[in-house]
Formats: structure tokens, sequence, C-alpha cells
């Protein structure tokens, strides 16, 4: 039998296997949510925006919680939602592979039981991080094998609350403009769901042939014989650097502000399921504390991706070497540090993502009423950190709240699902280790706003239902017998 067979007749076991276990759990539940019309229009009760990792596990939620009336928006063509196969430039991913991320508690939905059924039990024991082209591979079966309703090619181009406490979505697809009406929107949008890549105002001045950001698409084959600048050392900026290398380039120099790399990962190390459901309940105080100690102590880029940069001899890393100076120089841009300075034919720019509302035009019409941290909580004395200060200050279901009360209510029907919710829910929304988690506390609390708003249905269904649990034949009644018969002769 052919590998491929193989694979065909395992998987067909292994979805199997998953129809069973869904079916003992009764899962998914029956759908129970009033569907509504608007002016003769469906109302759809759950738009998730982004259908990479965190907007499918959200989806697979709301299903099995009875939700069945919600869509995924995704403007990316099938298989290449996320970062996975586009600006992600890993050979691996970073979190261990024994994590069974979105698999929602069910054994045969993890990334193991795919990888075994692909690939073998002896691969898997030789496996140590999943490879970023079979994760993908493995979310487009995800996806499929649940039946997820993903609508792939479209942009949402705003998000506007409606006098009836709606929402419409200016939604675009193929040239077209259509507007469609949600109960709750889900911003499943990565990394850069409330901002977008962060790149230093020096780089405004230059000319932007000369440039990229790591989230940037990136012709790395035009970049053989070419001397490559790289800002910054974490993951992003060491996975770049190496694809840069392994294009063919004849230098590259990395410039980083510590003294010297980081190499522990702080949060990596206190991971539990204590860290996951009781991040949330800590005081604010604690909260930054936690996140702003992390932040000022940065996470290390993974031991492969270092290596994979260093195994270059003509890579050269430049410590305690901030940019102080970028100019444009003919054909070239020449980076001044405080140790010297470096001509350079293409700058990559590995320094992370901000939280900037104002970068989300699809967000305008809200944007002005979302309560930041900033707006109620000052910083503590020492511990100034301007991301966590523009972060959103978020309810129990990761909904925005108002600046100021009234303002725009709608807001409760936006949930932010994405990293930014950091501050709020703890390491929740974006990375691998509990993301179900994250979405089981999103989906409940969804479940709980439509039921409430419906109540005054759900009571009249309460009142109307009328199909009997006893027939009348059960039993007869005592007091039908006649006196004679009960009384003792």
């Amino acid at each position: 039998m052919s590998d491929k067979s193989s694979f065909a007749n395992g998987l067909d076991a292994l979805e199997a296997r998953l129809r069973q276990d869904l079916a003992w759990l009764e899962l998914p539940a029956k759908s129970w949510v009033p569907r509504r019309d608007v002016d003769g229009k469906p109302v759809v009760d759950v738009v998730i925006i982004g259908g990479g990792m965190a907007g499918l596990v959200a989806s697979g939620m709301l299903k099995r919680m009875g939700v069945a009336n919600h869509v995924i928006l995704d403007k990316a063509p099938a298989g290449r939602e996320g970062p996975w196969v586009t600006f992600a430039r890993m050979r691996t991913l970073r979190s261990p592979k024994q994590l069974t991320g979105p698999a929602m508690g069910l054994p045969a939905l993890t990334f193991r039981a795919y990888y075994e059924v692909r690939f073998g039990n002896e691969a898997w024991a030789a496996l140590d991080r999943a490879p970023r082209e079979i994760w993908m591979d493995y979310l487009v079966w995800y996806r499929r094998v649940l039946d997820l309703p993903v609508h792939n090619g479209v942009s949402v181009d705003a998000v506007v609350p409606r006098e009836d406490g709606m929402l419409d979505l200016v939604c675009r697809q193929d040239g077209r403009t259509e507007t469609m009406i949600a109960r709750h929107v889900v911003l499943a949008t990565g990394r850069d769901g409330l901002g977008g890549p962060f790149v230093p105002e020096m780089a405004g001045d230059i000319d932007r042939r000369f440039w990229a950001h790591t989230a940037d698409e990136i012709n790395f084959a035009a970049l053989q014989g070419k001397r490559i600048g790289v800002v910054g050392a974490g993951a992003s900026a060491m996975d770049n650097a190496a694809t840069a290398l392994e294009a063919g380039a004849t230098r590259l120099d990395m410039f980083v502000r510590r003294r010297e790399l980081p190499r522990i990962n702080k949060f990596t190390g206190i991971g539990s399921q204590g860290v996951v459901h009781g991040f949330a309940g800590l005081p604010d105080e604690w909260k930054w504390r936690f996140l702003n100690y992390a932040m000022g102590q940065q996470t290390p880029p993974p031991r492969p991706s270092v290596l994979r940069v260093s195994a270059f001899p003509q890579a050269h890393l430049h410590l305690e070497s901030p940019i102080v100076g970028l100019e444009q120089d003919g054909d070239h841009v020449v980076v001044t540090t405080p140790k010297s300075r470096y001509p350079i034919d293409f700058l990559i720019f590995g320094t992370g993502f901000k939280i900037e509302l104002a970068n989300r035009p699809e967000l305008a019409d809200v944007a002005p009423y979302i309560r930041l941290w900033r707006n109620r909580f000052p910083a503590p004395p020492g511990m100034p950190n301007t991301e966590l200060e523009g972060s959103p200050d978020l309810g129990d279901a990761f909904e925005f709240l108002e600046a100021e009360a009234g303002a725009c209510p709608a807001l409760s029907r936006i949930h932010c699902f994405n990293f930014p919710a950091t501050l709020s829910h703890g390491k929740l929304t974006g990375d691998i280790p509990a993301i179900s988690e994250g979405a089981d506390r999103l989906a409940r609390g969804i479940v709980r706003a439509l039921f409430v708003a419906d109540r005054e249905r759900h009571f009249a269904d309460l009142q109307a239902f009328d199909t009997p649990e006893l027939l009348g034949d059960e039993w007869a009644d005592d007091e039908t017998e006649t006196l004679s018969e009960r009384t003792p002769t």
C-alpha cells in the first residue's frame, strides 16, 4: 500500500473516531438561538473576522455550544489564513509539539493525532517541533473535519454600530460591497489586530524599496548577493535573517540594543493552568506587574533559529548597537550605530507590532469610544509601559468597554480575541498553549449574552411548550374508589 493510501485510510479512521467522540459527548449542541431578520434580511448571530487558528477554534467552540448561525470571514485565499505560510519564516513552530492547542479537549482533534496518522508513531517520537507548513495542513484539516463556516476572499472595511444595538459590517469581495448585519463580532485578527507593524520613525525618510518589516511580503530571491541588515534579535528577526542568508545574502548584520541576547523565556517557565485560568482574576496592579516584568526581560529567540543564523560565517551580530542614524546613499542605505557605520542594500525591521487603533480603518466608527488601560489605570511608579497603557480594557468575554458610559453601547458586542487582549485576560488569544481555553471563555460569554438578550422569546417558548411527559394512563386516582371499597369488613 502506498504512503498516500495509508495516510488516507488512517485519516478516515481518525475522522470516524472524532465523529464517535462528538456523538458520545452529544456535540455539537442543538441550535437554540432564535432567528432574527431586519427588513427582510437575515441577521448573523456572530461574525468572526479572521480565519486563522484563533478564528477557527472560536468557531468550533460556538458551534459546539449550539450557536450555529455564525460565519468566519477572511481576506486570504483558502489555505493561506494566518501567518504560517505567508510571513512566518521559521522552519518549525516555537511551541512544544505536545501542546494540544485548538483541539478543544478532543484527543482525535489534536495535532499529534493528525501527525501520527500522516507520518507514523516513530516519526512523532523523533519530531522536535511542528514544521509550520504541516501545522497549516493540520489547520486546513481541522477546518474541514469540523465543517466550519469560513468565507475566504472577504475583507471587512467597516464595523458600524446600528441604532437597534446590532452591527453593520461593510464587506468587500471580488470588487462587490455588501452589508452584513451581526449581533456580535469577534476580532480574531492576530498580533496586529488593533494596530500594525512597528517601525522606527527614521524609516519614513528612506525609500520603501530599501526596507521591509518582518510582517511584509519580501522577495528573498532578490536579496541574493546583497548586504542585508536586520534590526532586532527576536524570533521573527532571526527567522528573516536566516531566510535572507539561505537565499544567498553576501553579508548580514544584526543590530541589537541589548548588551546580550535574552536567554530565559520567563512566561514559559511559570506556565500552568493556574496562569491560564487565574491571570484574569489578578488585581490590576498585579496584571501590570507580571506583564511589565516579562516584557522587560523579553522572550529569547528559539535556539534552532539562532543556530540557523550563526551557521553562516557572513552573519554578524552587533550587540549594544541601537540604530541612531539611517540615511539613503545612492543605491543603498547607511546604518549608524554608536559603534560604526554600515552600508546596507536592504534593511529588515524585526521590531514587532504596536497597538494603534488609528491604523485600523475598519474600526474607525468605534475606536474613539474604546476604553484603554490608560483611561482608568495609572501606570505604577517605576513601571511605565506604552504598550500596556494602550491595551484595551476588556470585559469577561473579551468585549470592549466604553471609555464614557453610554457613548457606544454596541462595544459590548465586539470581542477582542487577539493579541492585545493579553493584559486583561493573559495569553489566551494568540498563542497555541491556551487558545482552546480562551475560545471557551469567549464562547461562553457570547452564549450568555445571546440568551439574556432573547429572554422574552425563551420565556414565551417556555410557556408555549406543551409536549406531555405523562399521558394520564400511568396511575389511577385513589379518590375514584367507592367508600365501601375502602371500608374494612
